[in-house]
């Protein structure tokens, strides 16, 4: 059989780091308190540093151009571009 994945709306972020760096909309995403975001916040450079996101399924790393999830169950996962782009789409 066959099976198509029901159309579900989550919220999403690019993790962009460098010089116009993206780590306060991926900590407000994260619901993760300001002194949580220590790299950008102490100012460091968070170029190339992978964010840890706890997932159902253990911690994982988010890298420099993945995308982090929010899942329809308040869950988050890091998610490769190709693979962002192959599966959703933007809503208004």
């Amino acid at each position: 059989m066959k099976y198509r994945k029901k159309p579900v709306v989550i919220e999403a972020v690019r993790y962009m780091p460098g010089d116009d760096c993206n780590c306060a909309e991926v900590a407000q995403l994260l619901d993760l308190a300001p002194g949580d975001v220590t790299a950008c916040q102490n100012g460091e450079s968070c170029a190339g540093l992978p964010w840890t996101i706890w997932t159902l399924e253990g911690t994982m790393d988010a890298r420099p151009g993945d995308w982090i999830i929010k899942g329809v169950k308040g869950e988050f996962y890091p998610c490769k571009p190709d693979i962002f782009e192959a599966t959703y789409e933007a809503v208004a």
